[in-house]
């Protein structure tokens, strides 16, 4: 039998690793996978749908679902982060705690940037800071298709060429969110600091207390595909499951880190989160699908809030209880 030919696009992680090197094969598929960063991946599929099965940024996915897309996900979540300490600080803007960003003008990629939508909903459930007050200064063009900002969304572009963290030491933000921290950002930029300098603690707490690991992206498959083909979904599902699995396996080998405290670290996770922090399923992820959906609605990258079942492919929702 002629196996079906897809394209997928998503990020080379320890995890999809043996997948993009194709040591692990989806039953039934003949898949090239085109290893991508993932801006200049979001940037040509949210362009031209350029391949059959892609890693999204999940406020991208949230806030095109709402709006008709022509994909549906499935339960494949290959990115995952938490975000209190990406939020960095003007130390002359006057914020002293998470409360203090109440009508503060905040920078952020975009505002379907997955960072910025789940600290947003934390801010407002967790410290009472609403999250319309926050004014709006982005440096990338918006991936979703025929998105305008709501009357009450106060957003600006900044000038072409500026970055939002180049704006921050200016003074001319009070504040950022941004997809990832360096050390160049927290140690060599004079007048800027975490809002949570002990994040890796505040991070831990939340996790106790909420039971939410934030999923940033999601793996999507266009309508067509799964119209003709409705079989890929679990395919697809079981095949970044085994990849999972042997990634995690391979560098659970604390002699393949540089790292002096690898095995510490590993030990000290799986403490926290148990055996799979990583589960490719909705069942072990209701909680923290729920909780973007509602902060996607918040923060306005949607107009009401999703269902569970409206974003997966039927396919894949086999067996799971939605």
């Amino acid at each position: 039998m002629e196996q079906l030919r897809l394209t997928l696009s998503c990020n080379e992680y320890d995890r999809t690793r043996f997948l993009v090197d194709g040591t692990v094969k989806a039953e039934g598929v003949d898949l090239t996978v085109i290893a991508l960063p993932s801006e200049e991946r979001h940037r040509r599929f949210s362009r031209d749908l350029e391949f059959d099965v892609c890693e999204l940024q999940m406020g991208v996915f949230l806030g095109w679902m709402a709006r008709g897309a022509p994909f549906r996900a499935i339960p494949v979540f290959p990115h995952r982060k938490f975000c209190h300490g990406n939020v960095l600080l003007n130390s002359a803007s006057g914020v002293q705690k998470p409360e203090d960003l109440a009508g503060k003008i905040i920078g952020m990629r975009a505002h379907f940037n997955p960072v910025s939508l789940w600290m947003r909903g934390v801010l407002q459930e967790d410290y009472g800071v609403p999250a319309r007050s926050l004014r709006l200064r982005t440096n990338q063009q918006e991936q979703v298709p025929g998105w305008q900002p709501p009357e009450w969304m106060e957003i600006e572009r900044l000038p072409k060429g500026q970055k939002i963290e180049d704006a921050l030491p200016l003074g001319e933000i009070d504040a950022c969110m941004l997809p990832e921290i360096t050390p160049k950002h927290t140690r060599h930029i004079p007048g800027v600091r975490r809002l949570w300098p002990n994040f890796r603690e505040v991070e831990k707490q939340y996790y106790l207390r909420t039971k939410i690991f934030p999923i940033r992206h999601v793996v999507v498959v266009k309508n067509s595909i799964l119209e003709r083909h409705p079989w890929v979904a679990g395919s697809l599902v079981e095949a970044f499951i085994k990849a999972k699995e042997i990634g995690i396996k391979h560098v659970s080998d604390t002699r393949r880190s540089f790292l002096a405290w690898y095995g510490a670290e590993l030990e000290e996770e799986r403490e926290l989160f148990g055996e799979d922090a990583w589960p490719y399923n909705i069942k072990d992820n209701r909680l923290v699908l729920e909780t973007m959906a509602r902060y996607a609605e918040m923060v306005g990258v949607t107009e009401r809030k999703l269902e569970i079942k409206e974003m997966f492919a039927e396919s894949a929702m086999v067996g799971e209880a939605v």
